[in-house]
Parts: structure tokens; C-alpha cells; sequence
């Protein structure tokens, strides 16, 4: 008997049928793909909160978000730095000399921490920073909503981390659950540097992004996020100021970018006070993934109400109706 062979209509309807599938199917494949993505970074978050609290154990007081001695440059070493032994790291932790700068050790500032890079970032890679080069890190210790120090005062911020200081959990009156730690933030992001300066100390936080641009400042395209081992903001910290994935759109050659802000970084001559807004990014989607000091790790939506992110950026605000709403 002679078999009947397919047409060359028949076959490329066939081929429609099965691109078509393919079509329905890569979508679903790459939910699936992002899903997974994003409870390996949630669980990497849920990690570095264990390290905070078998440090906090340890040394009764939370790490310092940095070091500083009035009058001098910045040294300080990160909280990412601090919490090295309790991530299964004690053989780089022993490699650390806190009583000399970062700089001075490159081969600290260079290595990779699996544990601090999200793996839906798609840049793993290092960066050159004065010579020295760094690798990044996708989370972000919370500083509060926007002072970043007071240089007279040698303080930080109203956040769970600052320069200086290990808070006591008792001093977290807002409650663990309801105070921030750290969240995501995207590597390798944009930045103005030493822009305008608030009129006067203690300002209160900006009510636009426009405000943050229209401060101005000297930019990087790449500067933020990029050296875990750095106790600066703008490396290893986040500020609640905004919402996650609000968008600073800043103009420059011709190309659009989002960006961070600091109004002066760290420096002898600086200004008494400097600002920071360093906001929470990722790249899941409608959200970043969020540690909060009682060691649990929420999905915070981008579209969460400023003042209530703001409440969960201070450890003594009061602002506990704000947080239960």
C-alpha cells in the first residue's frame, strides 16, 4: 500500500502549529525561571538576616553600618564586611584588617560573595574604583530616610544601621517587625555625586524625585552598589526616601538614566550634614525583595505608599498605625 505523503501546506501548518506553542510556551517558562530566581534571592536575604542576628548574639549591639572619625577621610568597612563569619566566610573574615582602609587590601575588595549578589542581576562582574578593584553586592542595610551623616556628631541617620553605632534592639522602638534591614538594589547603578546641598541641617526628606535631580551633582554611570566592602551608601546601603523602583530620570549626553543621589560624600571639607537617596531596585517583577530585623523577608510592591515605605525605613518613629494600615 502507498503511503500518502504530508503536502507543503500541510507541513508548514505544522510548523505554525508548533511555533505557536513554543510562543505560549517561553513565557511561562521564563515566569517559571524569574519565580525561581526570586526565592533564591529571598532566601539569600533570609540568610544575611541570620548573620545579623548570630552577630547581633555575639556582639550584644547590631554592626555599624560604618566607622568615622571626625576630620578624617572614609575608611569604613561595610555591614556586609562585619557579618563575614556568620555567612560561612571566617577565612576572608581573618583575611580583614579593620584598623586599615579597604583599599590598602585589594584582594579583600575583590572577591566574590555568592551569598551578596541576587541572581536575577545580570551583571557579574567587577569594577575599577581607583585603581582597586571591587565586587559588587544586589542588597542594600538600611540608613533611614535620607541623612546619611552628620559629620560634627559623627552619627548616621534614623535607620537600622549607621555610622558609629550598633543599636540595641531595645532601641528599635518601632519593633524588629516593622523596621527594615536591607532589601534589593541593582549594581552598577547611576549616580550624582556631591550635588546641591539642603539650606539648612536636619532637612526634612525630598516630596519629588524632580527635587533629588534638580540637586545635581558630578555624574558616574556606574557607581553604585559596586564595592560590598564598603560602608558607604551608595555601596552598600539603601535609604527609604522613595518607594522601590521609583525612577530618578536624569538627562545626560543625550541618554536617559535613573539614578542615586548623595550631596556629599565623606571627606575632611565636606559639608556638616550629607544626604543620600539610594533607593531599593530589583529586577523582579513589581517589587523588591525586603528583610525586616525580625529576620522575616516580605515581596514589597513598588507601588507601596511612600510615608508608610518611610515607616519602615526609621527604628523609632512611632509610626506604628502608619505600618498596620
Amino acid at each position: 500500500m502507498r503511503r500518502r505523503a504530508f503536502t507543503l501546506m500541510e507541513l508548514l501548518v505544522v510548523i505554525a502549529i508548533i511555533s505557536m506553542l513554543v510562543g505560549l510556551l517561553l513565557p511561562a517558562i521564563q515566569a517559571a525561571r524569574e519565580a525561581s530566581r526570586r526565592m533564591s534571592c529571598s532566601n539569600n536575604l533570609k540568610q544575611i538576616g541570620i548573620a545579623v542576628h548570630d552577630f547581633y548574639d555575639t556582639h550584644a549591639a547590631l554592626p555599624p553600618q560604618a566607622t568615622y572619625t571626625v576630620g578624617s577621610t572614609f575608611s569604613g568597612y561595610s555591614v556586609h564586611a562585619r557579618i563575614l563569619p556568620f555567612i560561612e566566610q571566617s577565612n576572608l573574615f581573618s583575611k580583614v584588617d579593620f584598623n586599615i582602609g579597604y583599599s590598602a587590601q585589594p584582594e579583600v575588595c575583590r572577591m566574590k560573595i555568592p551569598l551578596y549578589r541576587c541572581p536575577s542581576d545580570p551583571k557579574d562582574q567587577t569594577r575599577i574604583d581607583n585603581g582597586i578593584e571591587f565586587y559588587p553586592t544586589s542588597y542594600g542595610f538600611n540608613i533611614g530616610t535620607g541623612l546619611g551623616l552628620d559629620r560634627l556628631m559623627a552619627k548616621g541617620g534614623d535607620g537600622a544601621f549607621g555610622y558609629n553605632i550598633g543599636h540595641s534592639f531595645s532601641a528599635i522602638t518601632d519593633g524588629l517587625s516593622n523596621t527594615l534591614a536591607a532589601a534589593d538594589v541593582k549594581s552598577f547603578t547611576p549616580a550624582l555625586l556631591d550635588g546641591g546641598q539642603p539650606s539648612a541641617i536636619n532637612t526634612p526628606p525630598p516630596d519629588t524625585p524632580e527635587q533629588v535631580v534638580a540637586y545635581g551633582g558630578t555624574f558616574d554611570a556606574d557607581y553604585c552598589h559596586t564595592q560590598w566592602v564598603t560602608g558607604r551608601t551608595l555601596q552598600s546601603g539603601l535609604t527609604t526616601t522613595f518607594p522601590p523602583n521609583t525612577r530618578f530620570p536624569y538627562l545626560h549626553a543625550g541618554v536617559l538614566y535613573d539614578v542615586d543621589f548623595t550631596s556629599a560624600r565623606v571627606y575632611p571639607s565636606a559639608p556638616r550634614q550629607g544626604y543620600r537617596v539610594v533607593t531599593s531596585r530589583s529586577y523582579h517583577t513589581g517589587g523588591v525583595n525586603a528583610l525586616l530585623l525580625d529576620g522575616s523577608v516580605r515581596f514589597v510592591s513598588s507601588t507601596i505608599a511612600r510615608d508608610t515605605w518611610r515607616a519602615f525605613g526609621t527604628r523609632n518613629g512611632s509610626e506604628f498605625a502608619k505600618l498596620e494600615e
